[in-house]
C-alpha cells in the first residue's frame, strides 16, 4: 500500500485475533507499530512473535485515566500516531432478558466508551501535528439485527455513529472511517460457537467460508494509505457477502 512505510501505528487490542493479524500487516508495509492492551501476558507474547514491533503498552481502554496514562507512555515509545486501530473490543452471548446491568456496562465501557476514549486521545495529538487517520472497529451486528447480542449490537451501532461525528469535525485534518467485519474466526468467535455452529454458519455465507483476522487487516491497510486518501466518514462491510440477503435474521 502507498504511503504506510515508517508511520506510526496504534492498534488497541492488538495482542490477539484481529489486532495481531493488523499488527504483522502493517509491520509487512514497513510501519512502525506500537500495541495497546490490558493483557500484559499476551502482550509479552506479542513481542517475542512480533520482534519488530516498537512496543506495546498495557492498558484498559474503557478506563479514560489509564488511557491517558497510557498515551504518555507511548508519547515517548512511539511518538503521537499517525494512524490508529481502533479495535479493542468484547463480546458476551447471552438472551436480551439475562444481560444483567454490570454485563451491559462492561460491553459498553470496553466498546464504545473505549473507543471514545482512545480516539480522542490520539486525535488530540493529530491535530496538533501534521494529522493522522483513525478507523474504529465495527461490526455487522451494528447494521443488522442479531438475537443474543443486544449489548454488543448497539455498541456498534454506536462506534458507527460516532464514526461519521468524528469524520466531520476533525476533517480535513483527520480521516476516520469504520470497518464492519462480519463473522471473522478469531479466538473470541471460537470460545462463543460450537465447531458446528462455524460450519453452519460458513455454508450459508454466500462465499462458503468464515473470514480470517488478515481479511480485516488488509482493509485496514488499505483505508490507512494514501489510496484512500479521498474515503472518510464511512462504514465498510468485510463479511462474505453474508447481510446481502438478510442472513444475520436467520440465523
Amino acid at each position: 500500500m502507498r504511503g504506510l512505510k515508517d508511520k506510526r501505528v496504534l492498534i488497541t487490542g492488538g495482542a490477539g485475533g484481529i489486532g495481531t493479524a493488523t499488527a504483522a500487516r502493517f509491520l509487512e508495509e514497513g510501519a512502525r507499530v506500537a500495541v495497546m492492551d490490558r493483557d500484559e501476558a499476551a502482550c509479552r507474547r506479542l513481542e517475542s512473535q512480533l520482534p519488530a514491533l516498537t512496543g506495546t503498552v498495557g492498558a484498559d481502554v474503557s478506563d479514560a485515566d489509564d488511557v491517558a496514562r497510557a498515551f504518555e507512555v507511548l508519547d515517548d515509545l512511539l511518538g503521537g500516531p499517525d494512524i490508529l486501530i481502533n479495535n479493542a473490543g468484547i463480546s458476551i452471548r447471552h438472551r436480551f432478558m439475562d444481560i444483567s446491568p454490570r454485563e451491559w456496562r462492561k460491553v459498553m465501557a470496553v466498546n464504545l466508551d473505549g473507543v471514545f476514549f482512545v480516539a480522542q486521545q490520539a486525535a488530540q495529538r493529530m491535530l496538533s501535528g501534521s494529522g493522522g487517520i483513525i478507523l474504529n472497529m465495527g461490526s455487522t451486528n451494528g447494521l443488522m439485527g442479531y438475537p443474543y447480542y443486544a449489548d454488543y449490537n448497539t455498541s456498534k451501532a454506536g462506534v458507527i455513529e460516532l464514526t461519521r461525528s468524528m469524520a466531520l469535525e476533525l476533517a480535513p485534518h483527520v480521516r476516520v472511517n469504520a470497518i464492519c467485519p462480519g463473522f471473522i474466526l478469531t479466538p473470541m468467535q471460537e470460545a462463543e460457537y460450537t465447531p458446528e455452529m462455524r460450519r453452519a454458519f460458513a455454508s450459508k455465507v454466500p462465499l462458503n467460508k468464515l473470514g480470517r483476522p488478515a481479511d480485516v487487516a488488509a482493509l485496514f491497510a488499505f483505508l490507512a494509505s494514501d489510496d484512500a486518501g479521498f474515503i472518510t466518514g464511512q462504514h465498510f462491510v468485510i463479511d462474505g457477502g453474508e447481510i446481502t440477503g438478510g442472513l444475520a435474521s436467520q440465523l
